[in-house]
């Protein structure tokens, strides 16, 4: 009998293994091109994980778990004869309690999804990425993903109580519970929250609830220079106004947004910031009069601000679009966007955008600059032509320019979209910058004991 037989012995209707349903899965939202899969396989339970699993072990085969397929690293792609298995079929929302603020999730739910069920009930899932209309709860707990709401919230990590994940061996792993305080023994629900699939694979999770902010004002402050927009942010921060949302976009990206239809900008300025203020409904007026004046007082040339609904929703669709924007202006067919994923202390957000500004310059490349900038979280969207050697070569330099920038700064090199495939070497630069290479042996170590053979997302993380 073939594996593809013995996978359908597995998972009877849901096994793939011809040319042109495999193909899709050779790439995921990174410009990486990753290997042609032996198989996919979507199982629907967690028994059928565990049997596969155990069965990939027993043959050797690795196996890459995948999601909605948007990690921008290439952490989602396989290795030759790797069996992708895809959760998508697992996307039962099983239970939602607000008395609990807990709501009992599969990981092939997708983050929309999820918060369409919970606003029934005026909840909110935070975590927020930029790609939730696609990305899945199983995929952000494997990158701790972030988003436009971790100024207020956090990532994904701040937000997960517990998870159920299988072993290569098959064992399945039930790791916290629905309660929102569990001390009992190592945290190893936390472990597998961003080790990118390369542990155990992720089923399902008990994730934390809020309520639904009351009133919400959506301004947008306009700034010429980049200094001056980070130092604005500092000060709404230090006037006692915490955001919901603190996002900005260059120029380029603008434009890029402005060339969809989905949003116009009102001003030529260079820079825009995005502001999600909430309070209750009596007060709301008077925080964005105080945040206006801030923002002015740091140098916005003009600031507008809005609560009306349909209006805040098409600039926050806008938002979300940014990168997949930004693929328009690529020039030729082998231009890539390759981004630069660093995060530093806002405090030294003025000096880190002119030194990016400086890099840029030096490396002669084309870089368009967006991100959550209200928790230091700069993405820098970098086009380079895959065809042209010599551009990718400066490309690659400013990357790691970039990084040590972060790193000097007291930054890591990645915010939220984790290493994968693109950021292996940068990982082992930020750990030897602080003199931690011991870690790195720890993490291999801890990955052995997981996966002793190494079949699970092989190449990601580490060589």
């Amino acid at each position: 009998m073939d594996i593809a037989a013995e996978l359908r012995e597995i998972v009877p209707d849901g096994v793939v293994t011809g040319r042109e349903g495999l193909i899709p899965y050779t790439r995921d939202a990174s410009h990486f091109q990753g290997a042609m899969p032996s198989a996919v396989v979507l199982p629907s339970t967690t028994e059928q994980v565990s049997n596969l699993l155990k069965y990939c072990g027993q043959k050797g085969l690795a196996v890459v778990a995948r999601g909605g397929g948007t990690s921008l690293t290439g952490a989602s792609i396989a290795r030759a004869d790797a069996v992708v298995l895809s959760l998508l079929r697992m996307d039962r929302i099983l239970s939602v309690s607000g008395e609990d603020s807990c709501a009992e999730v599969e990981a092939g739910v997708r983050i929309d999804d999820l918060n369409l069920r919970l606003s029934k009930t005026g909840h909110l899932f935070p975590p927020d990425p930029g790609s939730s209309l696609a990305a899945t709860i199983g995929g952000i707990i494997n990158t701790n993903a972030g988003g436009l709401r971790c100024v207020r919230y956090g990532t994904t990590k701040d937000w997960i109580l517990g998870v159920e994940a299988v072993l290569m061996d098959g064992t399945v792993l039930r790791l916290g519970n629905r309660t929102l305080k569990s001390r009992i023994g190592y945290d190893l629900t936390s472990l597998i929250v961003g080790s990118e699939g390369t542990l155990a694979v992720v089923t399902k999770a008990f994730v934390k609830i809020v309520s639904k902010p009351e009133s919400v004002a959506r301004l947008l402050a306009y700034f010429n220079d980049i200094e001056s927009l980070g130092r604005a942010v500092a000060a709404v921060r230090a006037s006692g106004i915490d955001p919901l949302i603190a996002e900005y976009l260059d120029r380029m990206t603008m434009d890029a947004v402005e060339s969809t239809g989905t949003f116009k900008f009102h001003i030529h300025s260079q820079y825009v910031l995005l502001l999600d203020i909430d309070r209750a409904e009596e007060s709301l007026d008077r925080y964005v009069s105080a945040a206006t004046l801030t923002l002015k007082g740091c140098g916005a040339v003009e600031v507008v601000a809005t609560r009306d609904r349909a209006e805040m929703e098409r600039l926050y669709t806008a938002r979300k679009g940014a990168y997949s924007s930004l693929l328009r202006l690529r020039k030729t067919e082998h231009d890539a966007v390759v981004i630069g994923d660093i995060v530093v202390p806002p405090s030294t957000l003025p000096s880190v955008f002119r030194r990016v500004d400086e890099l840029v310059k030096e490396h002669t490349i084309r870089v368009a600059l967006f991100g959550h900038i209200g928790d230091g979280n700069i993405h820098a969207n970098i086009f380079v032509d895959m065809s042209d050697n010599a551009e990718r070569e400066r490309v690659e330099h400013f990357h790691e320019d970039l990084a040590r920038t972060a790193l000097e700064n007291g930054g890591s090199v990645s915010a939220e979209h984790g290493i994968g495939m693109e950021k292996v070497s940068l990982l082992r630069m930020e750990y030897s910058y602080r003199h931690s290479e011991r870690a790195l042996g720890l993490m291999k170590e801890l990955k052995s004991v997981f996966d002793p053979k190494g079949l699970l997302n092989p190449g990601k993380v580490f060589d």
